[in-house]
């Protein structure tokens, strides 16, 4: 497990007698987690239509967002700060408890997953790594345009759109990400609230602040 926020200690998510189920009361009840903010004013300008965003955002070589993360593993979970850097195909993801306690900084690029600045591993040694670190496998490669809230362009997907032409659902790779909050960026709107489910795990992420994708 993320050795940042221990299982056993006081940022521990360990609710008796709640199960799978109980889903996220893990999170309101055993954790906090802030409330999302009230909806922006709307963009300025009109945001493109859904086929022009995709291609756009999944084209995206350089942005950022810094927000919280809250996981639930079954009936045990963590919380930490999120930091996540994407520069062409280089993610640089960082977590790390309050004041930076206990950071674990993920590097992904063609070479491999390097771990806390070590050496970079291939595919099977990088999902036992994160299995170690996270409790599961976090899918890197793709989370990145997850969090843009448009799918991997390599993978098969079933997408459902809102009133607003943007992602609510989106399945892929057995994982199912679910959009219910959006912020005002520059004349677009990107998730500001996503929640990824694929069995016992859930991955709620708050996005506090975007740099924007170019």
């Amino acid at each position: 497990m993320l050795n940042i926020w221990p299982i056993s200690k006081v940022y521990a998510v360990r609710c008796a007698g709640l199960g799978v189920a109980a889903g996220f009361l893990l999170l309101g009840g055993c954790a906090t987690v802030k409330p999302l903010p009230p909806p922006a004013a709307a963009p300025a300008s009109v945001p493109l239509a859904w086929d022009a965003r995709v291609a756009m955002l999944q084209q995206a070589s350089d942005w950022g967002l810094s927000g919280r993360t809250a996981v639930a593993v079954g009936t045990q979970g963590w919380q930490a700060s999120l930091n996540w850097r994407q520069h062409g195909a280089t993610t640089e993801a960082r977590l790390a408890g309050p004041l930076g306690v206990g950071a674990t900084v993920l590097r992904l690029n063609d070479a491999g997953l390097s771990v806390n600045g070590g050496p970079a591993s291939g595919a099977a040694d990088a999902v036992a790594q994160l299995q170690q670190r996270l409790g599961f496998d976090l899918p890197l490669r793709t989370l990145r345009y997850w969090l843009l809230g448009v799918p991997d362009p390599s993978a098969p997907f079933d997408l459902v759109r809102n009133d607003q032409d943007r992602a609510q659902t989106l399945t892929q790779d057995g994982w199912m990400m679910t959009y219910d909050h959006y912020v005002a960026t520059d004349g677009d709107w990107l998730p500001g609230h996503l929640v990824l489910n694929r069995g016992d795990v859930r991955v709620r992420i708050v996005v506090d602040h975007w740099d924007l994708p170019r």
